[in-house]
């Protein structure tokens, strides 16, 4: 099947796709003139006056705060115009930028911070004074800095600005870069565990970029929503180098959880894409009107399983059809998708299987190998997944035993997730491993049993999971199920009955004992389940009935 795109690879990896080029090529070229950046405070910005904002900010920052061996350099903000100007004067000063996650609490951040040997986080007043967070660095405040800025530093930067592209690339070495450098270190979210700093290269970010312009067919005259959070890789990937590096307009708004103001700049800018994950999807729904949305043409979902009948409301809704899309942080994100026939020409044909994750995008190669034999699966046999492509991430920062366990010599990355993938090439999940129990020897499916429960419950589809299913260790069987909820409306016994009434299989019903009433469901800011809260919990639980 024909994505209307060569292969990207290593070879012909054009120089000019390194985001830092990319920026400042459309920023002095197709939004020149053109609204570039804005975001929900009223900050406006075209082409021309981003890039003399970029050209200031970069001067101050090296100016006053960064030593000229100082490589990581941490941000604390959330999406808007600032954020996204800070990256981009960073990036063209060839420092690594960590854009850190403001939802996790202050222990964790700070080992971040110490992990990425990071000396300076840059941020805001009104960011630390609403987390109150104390960090182990030395703290830039934006808002300081501006009021150090001289008439001659705006002069200088204005005329820097008007300088052809070739001096630029010149002045700022962006003509000799290694495109195999690290860009940008992302923290993964510590799901199931202590977050990891995932080092993406020049060649990483700009080679995902161009390749989900060829898959999407995106052009300099789309324009994009940006609320989900610059520490998220699809985040950092689409919201700020897709729109940088393509020439798009970005509307952007602190937070994906406040629908009123996101709608107000959708009726106020009308952007063509919007990617979220299927909460938030389902959330924007509920509390915008048709009306607020009707300009876009495709809907990226990504992160969690997008429900099939979340995407018919949306098509009747809107006309559009979220396109469920599939990545990891460790692949730069984005590693397939679905698009819908609102980004197909008439003559070609939508690459659109609902319940897949999509096509492979341009570039990543894919094999499925069988758990037990390590040998290739045929079509829709499950297996592990494998990459391998220009979107795989240079490492695990100053960690190489945990890079090559999941890196191997001939740069296949071990997703750690099982798939299938059909005759066609449409990649299907079947859970993370770390998503399965090892019960009597056969594969027990977290989210299957999730699935069949809140069917069985009349659980709604909705933005806050009433249930969720773990295991912990059992001497006997090697592991056990366990079920937490906040509410349940029926008895386990109850639920066991019905279960065995529809012949679920009796290895994966829940046992009596294996339900645990918590106040809350743990989940990340990004909105997937906190995997490792969660087992932590059951395991405290199970304890202490243990003990009792």
């Amino acid at each position: 099947m024909d994505t209307n795109s060569k292969k990207i690879t290593k070879e012909n990896f054009d120089y000019d796709w390194m985001p830092a080029r990319a920026v400042l090529r459309q920023w002095k070229t197709s939004r020149a003139k053109r609204l570039a950046l804005a975001d929900s405070t009223g900050a406006e910005l075209t082409g021309g006056n981003a890039l003399v904002r970029l050209l200031v900010l970069k001067r101050l920052l090296e100016k006053y705060v960064l030593a000229p061996d100082e490589k990581n350099v941490g941000i604390l903000l959330p999406p808007s115009v600032p954020a996204i100007l800070v990256n981009a004067a960073l990036t063209v000063g060839q420092r690594v930028t960590v854009n850190l996650n403001y939802t996790l609490n202050e222990e964790t951040l700070n080992y971040c911070i110490r992990k990425a040997k990071i000396r300076h986080l840059i941020t805001s007043r009104k960011v630390m004074e609403k987390f109150d967070f104390h960090p182990e660095c030395e703290v830039i405040y934006l808002e300081d800095y501006v009021k150090k800025l001289t008439l001659w530093d705006k002069i200088s930067s204005a005329l820097l600005a008007k300088r052809s592209l070739k001096t630029l690339y010149r002045k700022f070495g962006l003509d000799s870069v290694d495109l195999d450098d690290t860009m940008a270190i992302i923290f993964t979210s510590g799901s199931t565990g202590i977050p990891k700093g995932v080092m993406l290269s020049h060649r990483n970010i700009g080679g995902n970029v161009i390749a989900c312009r060829d898959h999407f067919r995106l052009t300099d005259q789309d324009s994009m929503l940006g609320m989900l959070p610059l520490f998220h890789s699809l985040g950092f990937m689409a919201t700020i180098w897709a729109i940088l590096g393509l020439g798009m307009a970005g509307y952007y708004h602190f937070s994906p959880l406040e629908p009123r103001p996101i709608a107000k700049l959708c009726r106020k800018y009308r952007p063509t894409i919007l990617p979220a994950t299927p909460t938030f999807l389902r959330m924007y729904l509920r509390r915008m009107e048709p009306d607020d949305l009707k300009s876009l043409s495709l809907i990226i979902s990504g992160a969690e399983k997008c429900p099939v009948a979340l995407m018919d409301e949306y098509e009747k809704t809107l006309g559009v059809r979220p396109a469920q899309g599939y990545g990891i942080t460790e692949t730069s994100p984005v590693l397939s998708a679905n698009v819908p026939k609102t980004r197909v020409p008439s003559e070609d044909e939508a690459l659109v299987r609902d319940e897949s994750l999509g096509y492979p995008l341009p570039g990543v190669e894919v094999k499925i190998l069988d758990l037990d034999t390590g040998k290739p699966c045929a079509p829709g046999k499950r297996g592990m997944l494998y990459v391998r492509g220009i979107y795989i991430m240079k490492g695990y920062y100053d960690e190489p035993e945990k890079t090559a366990e999941v890196i191997d010599a001939d740069g296949w990355y071990r997703t750690g997730d099982l798939v299938t993938q059909d005759k066609d090439g449409f990649i299907y999940i079947a859970g993370r491993l770390s998503r399965f129990a090892k019960i009597g020897g056969e594969m027990v499916p977290h989210e299957g049993i999730e699935a069949k429960l809140n069917e069985l419950l009349g659980n709604p589809d909705e933005e806050t999971p009433k249930l969720c299913v773990t295991s912990i260790p059992d001497e006997k069987k090697g592991e056990k199920i366990i079920v937490l909820f906040t509410e349940l409306q029926l008895s386990p016994q109850q639920i066991k009955e019905k279960l065995l009434e529809l012949k679920y299989p009796a290895l994966w019903i829940p046992d009596l004992d294996a339900y645990y009433q918590i106040d809350a469901i743990p989940i990340l800011g990004t909105g997937k389940l906190d995997l490792y809260a969660i087992h932590e919990t059951a395991m405290k639980y199970a304890e202490s009935t243990f003990r009792a």
